[in-house]
C-alpha cells in the first residue's frame, strides 16, 4: 500500500513554519508531509497592504495548484490534503472542485455562524461587523483585529461567513472523498455546534468519519487548543494514519487506495 503525500494547509495568519512539528510526526511515521504557504505570512513574501490584497478564490487557487503539483510529482501515490481551520474550508473547495485530492483530513474547521457561540455570540458578531469597515477605510485589516494583518477581500468574506453562517465559495455537491473531521475538544474558535455545521453543509454523510481529540489523549507538554495542538500532534497523526489505513483495508477488499475521482 503506497502511503500518501500529505498537503497540509495553514490556519488563517499562521505561517507554514509553525506546522514542523506536524511535518516531523508523519515523516516518523513513514508519510511525506509538507506544508503549504499561507498568503501574507511567509518570511519574504508580500503581506496584506492597500496595494496586496487576495480573496478566498485565490487561496483555493493555491490549494489547487498544490494538489495538480504533487499528483505530477507522485503519480503513484495518493494525495491527501489536511487543512487545519482557514485551511480545511480551502481544502474542501477544492475537494467539491473538478480535481479534487484523494482523502480529506479537517482539524478545527467550522463554519463559525456567530449564533452558535456563548453570548448569543455579540462578541463574533461585532468583530464580523467591523472587519469589512476597517478593511475599507484601511486598505487591510490592521493589528489588533482578528487575522491581521489581512487582506481586506478574504477577511470580508470571512466575516460575512460568521454573518450568515454558509461558505464563501460555492458549493454545487458536496464532498465525496473520504474525509476525517477532527474535533479539538474544548476549542473556543471552531466550537462543536459550528464544526457539525461545515461537516453537515459540505461533507457528503458516507464520507466522513468524525473524532473527537479530548484531553485525556493529549501527550505531555500538549494541548487541544485551536492552534496549538500542533507543538505535540502525535495523537492527532496516529488517528490520520490509522483512518486512512482503514479506508485503504477496506478499499477493494484490502487492496491498495484507489484513487478518487470527482464524479
Amino acid at each position: 500500500m503506497s502511503t500518501p503525500i500529505v498537503l497540509i494547509s495553514p490556519a488563517m495568519a499562521v505561517p507554514s513554519s509553525f506546522y514542523s512539528p506536524l511535518v516531523e510526526a508523519f515523516e516518523e511515521r513513514g508519510w511525506a508531509a509538507r506544508v503549504l504557504p499561507r498568503r501574507g505570512f511567509e518570511p519574504g513574501l508580500p503581506r496584506a497592504s492597500r496595494e496586496h490584497d487576495w480573496s478566498f478564490a485565490d487561496e483555493i487557487a493555491d490549494t489547487q495548484a498544490s494538489v495538480d503539483a504533487a499528483r505530477a510529482d507522485h503519480p503513484d501515490r495518493p494525495v491527501l490534503l489536511f487543512g487545519h481551520s482557514l485551511g480545511g474550508q480551502l481544502s474542501a473547495a477544492v475537494q467539491i472542485g473538478a480535481r479534487p485530492a484523494d482523502g480529506l483530513v479537517l482539524v478545527g474547521v467550522s463554519l463559525p455562524y456567530f449564533r452558535h457561540y456563548p453570548g448569543g455570540g455579540l462578541p463574533i458578531a461585532t468583530m464580523a461587523l467591523s472587519v469589512p469597515v476597517v478593511g475599507r477605510l484601511r486598505g487591510f485589516v490592521p493589528k489588533p483585529w482578528f487575522g491581521a494583518p489581512g487582506a481586506r477581500t478574504l477577511m470580508s468574506q470571512w466575516a460575512r461567513v460568521v454573518r450568515i453562517g454558509r461558505p464563501p465559495f460555492a458549493v454545487d455537491r458536496r464532498v465525496a472523498a473520504p474525509t476525517l473531521s477532527v474535533q479539538l475538544a474544548g476549542d473556543g474558535f471552531s466550537v462543536a455546534a459550528a464544526v457539525r455545521r461545515f461537516d453537515d453543509s459540505l461533507i457528503e454523510p458516507a464520507a466522513l468519519t468524525r473524532w473527537e481529540y479530548t484531553r485525556d489523549l493529549v501527550p505531555e507538554g500538549g494541548s487541544t487548543h485551536h492552534v496549538f495542538w500542533v507543538k505535540r500532534p502525535s495523537p492527532v497523526v496516529d488517528r490520520v494514519v490509522r483512518w486512512w489505513t482503514d479506508q485503504a483495508n477496506a478499499s477493494a477488499g484490502g487492496q491498495e487506495q484507489t484513487r478518487f475521482r470527482s464524479p
